[in-house]
């Protein structure tokens, strides 16, 4: 691997080698299963190789290739362990590096961005890159004022790669979705391709983590490293030392689980309510957690470091109120209040008619970790909840297709299912509902009004959930550009393809 491959024909040629190679393994399955080799040993090795073949190719080609992979990556916790165990290994490689571009190309963007006197603007610059992602590796260096940065540089042919890769596993999708069984891979395809633009724009970036860390400057929990210079494709931040999540979730205490979890979920909820922000791509890689003089404990001194903030959700008034008063209802057992607010902010489509006690049966389990104070995330529940809504013969997976996941929320939803799949490789212990009451507009229940106050202000949340004012607050807010959404266990519906498709609420069964 000397550089990124830019040639759409090569590029196409490898992507088209997956699903071709898939069937290869099948027939070679099939003839060790003839030849008397047990079944259900066979599938492991076929499993194996598969998983090895493909995320080699998707890392190796960086760009949309390793996008996806890394978007699947999260996903790995709902699988079960049979067929997630093969992947593992390969996947958690997705999570932190790749294959790096060679110095020369590195020098040369450089000097085109930075001038040919870029040298004289570091004190030292290690050509050894520290990461490897998808459109972009990072290199440790040392700043003209003696700041220890990270410099981003953007892959020469980046964004035309992610394209090219993006277009073309969308039309490997319905091949590429046995390899990772559960998940539906072809509207997650979609709506990476909707943020390619905003991914490459470090500028954009630039402004996000810029918000991010002044919001953050006096936290004593969550740290986000302070841009120090960007131009076109280079982006030079603050280094920031920590252990990787992805070395967590592999090697971690359960101490280090457990904080790595509670902040994590802190960062997710909070960040939209006090940036009007949401961080779009939690995949582990993008968070460190950080120990600094205390790596023995207390705890409570350690940290959690993000990082990435090429792809966010823009909400100016933070997380929609109607997802805090529907999580609120649903708990207090409300069927009728969940299902007028879910009806009237789009979930369930006019034409849909459902029994709100069958809905509220559908949501509960998976609201099990708001329902105690601390709750154990970890991969059999997750596995649980992926099997409960991907059987075909049961009403739950009837009850998931009939709803409707519109465009406002397709990228909350998606950023929340990663965070529970990132939650559950850690294996983390969390108080979640800590997070939802200080942070979910809606979900705390409003305090009593003083006596005197209008009686229209007194009149209970959600009672108007059909309303164009209740579905004023959920709209607006990830804009209709976010295309159709990956469930994370296999419900998803297609995602929307053309300009005229977008306005179009993707489904989703959860």
């Amino acid at each position: 691997m000397t550089d990124l491959p830019r040639k759409a024909i090569t590029r196409t040629a490898k992507l088209a080698a997956l699903p071709l190679g898939f069937a290869g393994r099948a027939t070679w399955g099939l003839g060790k299963r003839i030849g008397g080799r047990p079944a259900e040993m066979v599938a492991r090795e076929v499993q194996q190789r598969t998983a090895e073949q493909m995320f080699k190719v998707l890392g190796e080609l960086k760009g949309g290739a390793m996008k996806l992979g890394q978007a699947m990556s999260v996903f790995e916790s709902a699988l079960p362990e049979e067929i997630a165990r093969p992947y593992r290994a390969a996947l958690t490689k997705l999570q932190e590096a790749a294959p790096p571009m060679p110095s020369r190309t590195v020098h040369a963007a450089l000097e085109e961005r930075l001038g040919p006197d870029w040298p004289e603007l570091f004190q030292e610059f290690d050509d050894k890159p520290a990461a490897a992602a998808s459109i972009g590796q990072v290199h440790r260096a040392v700043w003209h004022d003696g700041r220890v940065v990270a410099v981003k540089v953007q892959y020469p042919g980046a964004g035309e790669a992610l394209l090219s890769d993006l277009n073309q596993l969308s039309r490997f999708a319905r091949v590429l979705g046995p390899l990772v069984p559960g998940l539906d891979v072809k509207p997650l395809i979609a709506e990476l391709r909707e943020r390619v633009a905003e991914e490459l724009d470090y500028e954009l970036e630039a402004a996000s983590q810029r918000a991010h860390a002044e919001e953050y400057a006096q936290d004593t929990e969550i740290v986000v490293p302070e841009v120090v210079h960007q131009s076109d494709q280079i982006l030079i931040t603050e280094w920031m030392e920590g252990i990787p999540l992805s070395e967590v979730i592999a090697d971690g205490t359960q101490e280090q689980r457990d904080r790595a979890g509670q902040l994590l979920a802190r960062f997710l909820f909070s960040g939209a309510s006090r940036t009007g922000l949401l961080h779009a791509d939690p995949h582990p890689g993008n968070f460190r957690l950080l120990t600094g003089d205390a790596p023995d404990g207390p705890v409570e001194r350690w940290k959690l470091g993000v990082l990435d903030f090429g792809s966010v959700n823009r909400l100016p008034e933070g997380l929609p109120k109607p997802i805090g008063i529907a999580l609120r209802m649903a708990l207090q057992g409300d069927a009728m209040g969940v299902y007028e607010l879910m009806r009237g902010e789009g979930f369930v489509k006019p034409t849909i008619e459902m029994d709100p006690d069958d809905l509220l049966d559908f949501l509960l389990p998976m609201l099990e970790p708001a329902q105690v104070d601390a709750f154990v995330f970890d991969r059999q529940w997750l596995r649980s909840q992926a099997a409960r809504v991907a059987d075909r013969h049961s009403p739950v997976y009837e009850l998931g297709n009939q709803l409707n996941l519109p465009p406002a929320y397709l990228l909350i939803h998606r950023v929340t299912l990663s965070t529970i799949g990132v939650l559950c490789q850690l294996g983390a212990t969390v108080r979640l509902r800590d997070e939802l009451e200080a942070w979910v507009p809606g979900f705390a229940q409003d305090p009593e009004p003083e006596d005197g106050a209008e009686e229209g202000a007194e009149a209970e949340e959600g009672t108007g959930t059909g309303e164009a004012t209740e579905a004023e607050e959920g709209t607006g807010t990830g804009e209709a550009t976010e295309a159709g959404e990956a469930t994370g266990t296999g419900e998803a519906t297609e995602a929307a393809q053309g300009a005229e498709e977008k306005s179009e609420a993707a489904e989703t069964s959860a």
